[in-house]
């Protein structure tokens, strides 16, 4: 498979990756070291473990602990194909047998924070892991590794990943930001342990925490990559309301919110405090979803999961909550702009996407009547963030209210929110999330794939014709292929059965104190954030 540096893309992180770059170059020989860096977090990871996790809550905190085998390439995240060593020696290995192996060198004389030494057995059973958990092990990124075959270490430095066919989509996997390398000692004894616990082997080593206020970190002074870290620690500072946090950075008590503000908000500081605020900003590989659950009545029915995405002027809801609202763009299952994305054309033939806004609304009030359910009245599940859930929950009730239907929101914070979609499932419908890192759009779609292979599917239903899809397009070489079974794939997954439906698709806003060096934007909040090349102009 081909990977793609696409138009829009380049596109819409140009205004923040100039910025970033052109400080870059202009202080290359001034980094400076020393001070810590503050910056807020809008909400408390559900547990430590980056295994089982699919939120920024989780990587802004925790990345810095950790080390990975690969990772997108610091000076320049914005590409989705530029990827360097982390743990490996040299260059990212190319592959040999066809294109079904894949033999990396672990560094040596890496050290865990507890002084132990990390090898190449700790690499395979973190990805052992990931790629084949046990029963009773949650893992929300199997499905990526869907075409690994077995992992094996001939010897301590050595790591040999087999496929079972050749596929372009296996280094993007690798090279996840969540794929923090653990120790093989924790694993064997409670595959548990790191849900509650820290020990890695990144640049910063655990300094304390203080729950609902702050996690610390400081500089790891056995840190493998040399001269690095910059900082002599961190302190995430965590604060559920937005106004907190922009005041937070207005009043210099916190630098940087690395997940994003809304215009209203960029443009507020930017008036207050001008040069002292730089702003990078740029497309978000990220989008809201929709999740019925299938196995509560009568969202098991398609046609009234149809009728709750056709009710949706998507449209009009772009112009309107982009000036409020890190929501931006209109897209399917594919972030926007790439080559196997759905065209504005193509988007108008799937329900919930068509021109005619009142078209669609009255086919939703026809489904919704055929069904038996005219006054359709239920819970909207959302979690406990302004931007943009609680948002864009309010306006999909007035959105519903037009033809018919009665939603009341239901607001939990964050861990109690994914104790409701994995554990408890008592929802009607729930907002959900498909936030991806890398921008690897035939394994990002595995959100809509059964839920006994997804490993992050909340909808509680299995669709086995989309298995078979997934499955084709991740095996199939050309792109143009690619594309043709992605459009099936979306159609079913969006209309025919309309499984769960995206929103909108979101959009980065970074303002951060102008003396915040050496971090550059990327199309996800989750990447390039283990704050090793951050430095501070003070």
């Amino acid at each position: 498979m081909k990977h793609f540096m696409y138009p829009k893309l380049v596109a819409s992180v140009a205004v923040g990756v100039a910025l970033a770059v052109s400080g870059a170059f202009a202080t290359a020989h001034a980094q400076k070291k020393g001070g810590e860096l503050k910056f807020v977090v809008p909400a408390e990871p559900p547990s430590f473990d980056g295994h089982r996790e699919t939120t920024f809550a989780l990587i802004h905190p925790i990345a810095p602990f950790y080390s990975t085998l690969i990772r997108v390439n610091p000076s320049n995240p914005a590409s989705p194909t530029d990827f360097v060593c982390d743990l490996c020696e040299g260059s990212v290995p190319k592959p040999t047998n066809d294109g079904k192996r894949f033999t990396f060198k672990i560094r040596k004389g890496v050290k865990f924070s507890d002084g132990s030494t990390l090898t190449a057995h700790d690499v395979k059973a973190t990805f052992d892991k990931i790629t084949f958990p046990v029963k009773g092990v949650a893992s929300a990124r199997k499905a990526f590794f869907s075409m690994v075959d077995k992992i094996s270490t001939p010897d301590a430095s050595t790591l040999v990943f087999d496929l079972k066919y050749a596929s372009g989509a296996f280094i993007p996997a690798v090279a996840m930001p969540y794929n923090f390398v653990y120790a093989k000692k924790i694993l064997d004894k409670d595959m548990h342990w790191y849900e509650k616990n820290v020990m890695g082997s990144g640049p910063f080593l655990w300094k304390g925490r203080s729950a609902g206020s702050f996690i610390k970190g400081s500089r790891n002074p056995n840190y493998y990559h040399k001269g690095l870290p910059y900082l002599d620690g961190f302190e995430a500072i965590f604060a559920k309301k937005q106004s907190l946090r922009v005041q937070a950075i207005r009043g210099d008590r916190a630098a940087i919110e690395f997940r994003g503000f809304p215009p209203k908000s960029r443009d507020d500081l930017k008036k207050a405090l001008g040069d002292k605020i730089t702003v990078q900003e740029g497309d978000w590989n990220c989008s809201l979803i929709v999740t019925p659950n299938h196995k509560v009545k009568p969202f098991d029915n398609p046609n009234v999961r149809r009728a709750l995405t056709l009710a949706i002027d998507r449209w009009g809801g772009s112009k309107y909550l982009s000036r409020i609202a890190i929501v931006k763009t209109v897209g399917g299952v594919v972030f926007p702009g790439h080559p196997l994305a759905a065209t504005k054309e193509e988007l108008h033939k799937i329900a919930g996407f068509w021109p005619d806004i009142k078209k669609s609304r009255a086919e939703a009030r026809r489904l919704l009547k055929e069904a038996g359910v005219p006054n359709l009245k239920f819970e909207l599940h959302n979690r406990g963030v302004d931007q943009p859930y609680k948002i864009v929950g309010t306006w999909m009730i007035d959105q519903w209210r037009q033809v018919g239907i009665t939603a009341k929101q239901r607001v939990q914070p964050t861990g109690p929110f994914y104790a409701t979609l994995r554990k408890k499932k008592d929802f009607d419908v729930s907002i959900d999330f498909n936030c991806q890192s890398i921008v690897n759009p035939l394994l990002d779609v595995s959100k809509f794939i059964s839920d006994d292979i997804s490993g992050n599917q909340y909808g509680n239903y299995q669709d086995r014709d989309l298995d078979k899809m997934f499955d084709k397009m991740n095996r199939a070489a050309d792109p143009a292929m690619q594309r043709k079974i992605m459009r099936d794939f979306e159609k079913r997954a969006l209309d025919t059965q309309a499984n769960a439906f995206v929103t909108l698709w979101w959009y980065r806003i970074i303002p951060h104190r102008s003396y915040v060096k050496g971090w550059k934007i990327s199309p996800s909040h989750y990447l390039n954030q283990d704050l090793a090349n951050v430095w501070l102009d003070k």
